[in-house]
């Protein structure tokens, strides 16, 4: 007993560790929210070009975990951890210095790349630490619920720095965490890898990401150009085709990026389907929600992020009554009542007045989905690495992580085009008949913003109404996309109650 204390205690230590960096990485999945409103007076971005800001952090990260475990798995997973948080720091600096919309874009998409080295390595980290079911379940759950953390405080953050600084240093901050971070890594963590690694597959993972951007390429910029439009249809359709050979390639090699086998286990399937669905209404109804709190309330961006804060707290809450509850009730139920958390806070939400709806009238429903989205992840976590080798521990936690992203970067596609499409139709109406020069109207229909800023410059009466109409627009849009998503993750629900086992096989809890 005498020689474990130690050890248990320099294992937290280098839980602490992980958990710290890998706060920073997962903040900055939403510190940019808050900040979408100010990039829209600043920079001139429209609605999609928001999705893209936001999607091309999450399409790298999800796009890039799969190689980023294989390679942890087989070169060490320390290093790569480490390697990651510097792509990621050095993403930062240019994202902080960006001039325009498109060098913005590309420097999240680095950013999303180191994030991908890092999170598979630290997750496999933390299942080579903790052997034990129990304790493993323990330090997973600090583990999501840090990844939550940070997840639900990036708008609280981004509104205190917006508040004092200007746009860029909502990435600036992420320089001297991932400084510590590193430094911590190299004095605390060991070094560990697979026995058996597999090769790389740089193909398959070339050909995931560019089926992923092409689909959410369609789905961002259907609103915009039409979704009958022939490039929208024939960008989806070759999305779908390189998805389709994605899956051809990966079954005919020897060394698949993504082994199909472990699909087979419903207890991986279904888990990586549920926390996929969860991530898609947490990452795309807060990309709502910290627009509709400023744009539509009227707060600022720090009153906005503030308003947000409660989320976070009930993230970390689920998070860490998850295990138990897993303990007592098993996988399917606490996966089947968190999805079904989520379904109510997006529909309490949706269901709020347009009229009249105060921040105190859509709190219930953001806590609801935040402690939903928190009491989910660990599960799911627990559900797949209990499903795979130890060996396979950083493909397993990759792909654990792939859905979360690729969930999130959906979400964010899926609801911000159903909001831009209810939006810009609504709007087409109100302009129709008058004479709006086509710069106005291409303001007026690329997003809230832009309504906004015309109406300001028109003034009286025809500003005051045009506000008006674009403010009733975008909650309108807000409200059929938050029944999306809800309808979207009822049907997780429903699924994982259906196919989700309780418990692994031979499970002596």
């Amino acid at each position: 007993m005498a020689t474990d204390a130690p050890m248990t205690r320099r294992r937290w230590s280098m839980l602490t560790v992980l958990c710290v960096a890998v706060l920073i990485v997962n903040l900055d999945n939403t510190i940019l929210n808050v900040a979408l409103p100010t990039l829209v007076r600043r920079l001139q971005a429209t609605t999609d070009e928001l999705q893209w800001i936001v999607d091309a952090y999450a399409m790298a990260f999800g796009g890039l975990l799969l190689v980023g475990g294989s390679l942890a798995d087989r070169y060490g997973r320390k290093r790569f951890f480490t390697l990651g948080l510097v792509i990621f720091g050095g993403g930062s600096l240019g994202a902080a210095f960006s001039g325009s919309v498109g060098p913005l874009i590309a420097w999240r998409a680095v950013m999303g790349g180191g994030a991908a080295l890092t999170i598979p390595s630290g997750l496999s980290i933390v299942n080579d630490l903790y052997r034990v079911a129990s304790e493993r379940a323990r330090a997973v759950g600090i583990w999501s619920g840090t990844i939550g953390l940070g997840i639900a405080i990036g708008p609280v953050a981004g509104g205190l720095l917006l508040s004092r600084f200007w746009w860029g240093s909502v990435f600036l901050v992420n320089v001297p965490v991932v400084v510590l971070g590193i430094v911590g890594t190299w004095l605390f963590l060991p070094e560990s890898r697979s026995l058996a690694p597999d090769r790389p597959d740089p193909a398959g993972s070339a050909l995931s990401i560019l089926g992923l951007g092409l689909i959410l390429w369609a789905i961002i910029e259907g609103p915009t150009r039409g979704w009958l439009a022939p490039e929208v249809l024939a960008t989806g359709a070759a999305g779908v085709a390189v998805i389709a050979g994605f899956v051809v390639w990966e079954r005919s090699i020897d060394h698949p990026m993504l082994p199909l086998e472990f699909f087979r286990s419903r207890r991986f399937s279904v888990a990586i389907v549920s926390v996929g669905l969860g991530l898609f209404a947490l990452f795309g109804g807060l990309f709502l929600m910290t627009q509709f709190l400023q744009f539509f309330l009227g707060y600022t961006p720090l009153g906005a992020g503030l308003r947000i804060l409660p989320i976070a707290g009930v993230i970390a809450l689920g998070a860490l009554v998850s295990p138990r509850a897993v303990r007592g009730i098993g996988t399917k139920l606490v996966t089947t009542i968190a999805l079904l958390f989520v379904v109510g806070g997006l529909a309490q939400i949706a269901l709020a007045s347009v009229a009249s709806v105060t921040y105190l009238e859509e709190l219930p429903g953001m806590l609801l989905m935040g402690f939903g989205a928190g009491f989910l992840v660990p599960a799911a976590i627990d559900s797949v690495l209990g499903a795979v080798t130890q060996a396979d521990a950083g493909v397993g936690s990759a792909m654990n992580s792939t859905a979360m992203q690729v969930g999130g970067a959906v979400g964010v596609a899926v609801l911000g085009s159903v909001l831009s499409t209810r939006y810009r139709n609504s709007m087409q109406a109100v302009i129709a008949g008058h004479h709006v020069p086509a710069v106005a109207a291409q303001a007026i229909l690329g997003s809230i913003g832009g309504a906004l800023t015309v109406a300001q410059i028109a003034g009286g009466r025809v500003g005051s109404e045009l506000a008006a109409a674009a403010r009733v627009a975008f909650a309108l849009g807000s409200r059929t996309a938050l029944v999306v998503g809800a309808a979207v993750t009822g049907a997780g629900a429903l699924l994982a109650l259906i196919a989700l086992p309780s418990r692994p096989p031979h499970d002596s809890r």
